[in-house]
């Protein structure tokens, strides 16, 4: 066989399965832009089961393949997000299509997001046919998960351990392990740590792309970000921050809200409705440029998820952050880890949502510390690692015999 230069450019797909928020797919995004700015022979191909992709925009070199969406139930379950076929026949078509695109794209590494199998396991199939070519296998994790007791029984019902001891070639965690560690409470392997590498955290810019920026209703006034993501479940925290604004008219910044796509249209309707009769609130649903926002904001209410945990610290801003406890308690473990730094402040949501309580720690805000001044350890340094660690594994790749590619039958 023989033994040829690497390929150029050399390909990097992607897998997100994306149900209901924007997390995975700007985790992926970010990745996916850094790789192909620090190497200009590199070609990256996302797949996305989020609805909105195709609102963001992507640089030169980085497309995406959207798979069929699908969205998880209250109790768990999930469903066909448009298309009238049950559970299973989605997942078999997207599996389909996983299968398909990785066939005839042919990548140099794959990279799965957060589930070691894809949704329901439809991307198992795949996996083992690029692990017969030789193809590196990679599983990017988040900095927490999940609690331990509610993480471990997930884990073996979803035979996650097996798949990192004997699929994955490596295993990267964007974060530093001295702030958070996705595998802590759980007994991981030894041949799974020599594995895994901790990235640091993803550092996000505001986007280059020749686009408007977008509108700010408060002229060169310095303001306060809410957001609240993909915005799904973010309707408690706004209505807690309008209720300090209700209740205090002079608090420091005018604010921004941003609902999120993914808000129910009532709760989106009722928020506006309240947020028209104050002076200094301004409300929209959506804007993709969210990191424009960010950068020229003064601080921000945030309700604390990976991607908002990133932008915090690159942009270096002061905040609070409401984290969501329920199903699961990733934001909160993050949150209060961040508050013992010293790089953030935390406010639980207990039901009452008392505005007197939010006013004041939105008053308290203009004095708090800088991310940058609450730490001495490198936190940011995540896309330069992981933009090193795929030209290596690209690299690595093209010095040994290759599997001849056969074309699908």
């Amino acid at each position: 066989m023989s033994h040829p230069k690497r390929r150029t450019p050399a390909r990097v797909l992607m897998y997100s399965h994306d149900t209901l928020g924007l997390g995975h797919l700007r985790r992926c995004r970010a990745i996916a832009h850094a790789l192909v700015e620090a190497d200009p022979e590199i070609s990256v191909l996302i797949l996305s089961g989020s609805p909105i992709i195709g609102s963001f925009d992507f640089r030169t070199r980085v497309d995406f393949v959207r798979i069929p969406g699908v969205i998880k139930l209250r109790n768990g379950d999930y469903t066909s997000l448009s298309l009238h076929m049950d559970i299973e026949e989605t997942v078999q078509l997207r599996a389909a299509i996983i299968k398909h695109t990785a066939e005839y794209f042919d990548p140099d590494v794959f990279i799965v997001d957060k589930e070691p199998w894809g949704l329901r396991g439809e991307v198992k199939d795949t996996l083992e046919m690029l692990k017969a070519r030789g193809t590196p296998l990679v599983l990017g994790l988040r900095d927490v998960m999940d609690e331990p007791e509610l993480l471990v029984p997930e884990w073996e019902r979803k035979k996650v351990l097996p798949a990192l001891q004997d699929l994955y070639d490596e295993i990267w965690v964007y974060g530093v392990k001295e702030v958070c560690d996705p595998f802590d409470g759980v007994d991981i392997p030894a041949s799974v740590r020599l594995k895994t590498r901790y990235t640091g955290y993803l550092r996000r810019h505001a986007s280059k792309v020749a686009t408007p920026a977008p509108a700010i209703p408060f002229g060169d006034e310095p303001y306060l970000l809410v957001t609240a993501g993909g915005g799904g479940d973010g309707e408690p925290m706004m209505d807690w921050v309008l209720r300090a604004y209700e209740e205090d008219s002079q608090l420091p910044y005018p604010v921004l809200m941003v609902l999120g796509p993914f808000m129910p249209h009532e709760q989106q309707n009722e928020l506006m409705e309240r947020a028209e009769r104050l002076d200094r609130v301004h409300v929209i649903t959506f804007d993709s440029r969210i990191e424009a926002l960010m950068s020229r904001c003064a601080a921000i209410v945030a309700m604390g998820g990976y991607n908002t945990f990133c932008e915090i610290l690159s942009f270096d801003k002061r905040a609070i952050i409401v984290p969501r406890t329920e199903p699961r308690l990733e934001q909160y473990i993050r949150a209060k880890r961040a508050e013992e730094l010293g790089l953030l402040s935390v406010m639980v949501e207990d039901g009452d949502r008392d505005p007197k309580a939010m006013a004041e720690a939105l008053r308290r805000l203009p004095a708090q510390k800088l991310p940058s001044e609450a730490t001495g350890l490198p936190l940011l340094d995540g896309l330069d690692r992981v933009a090193q660690l795929v030209d290596r594994w690209v690299t690595a790749r093209a010095a040994r015999p290759v599997v001849p590619f056969r074309q699908p039958a």
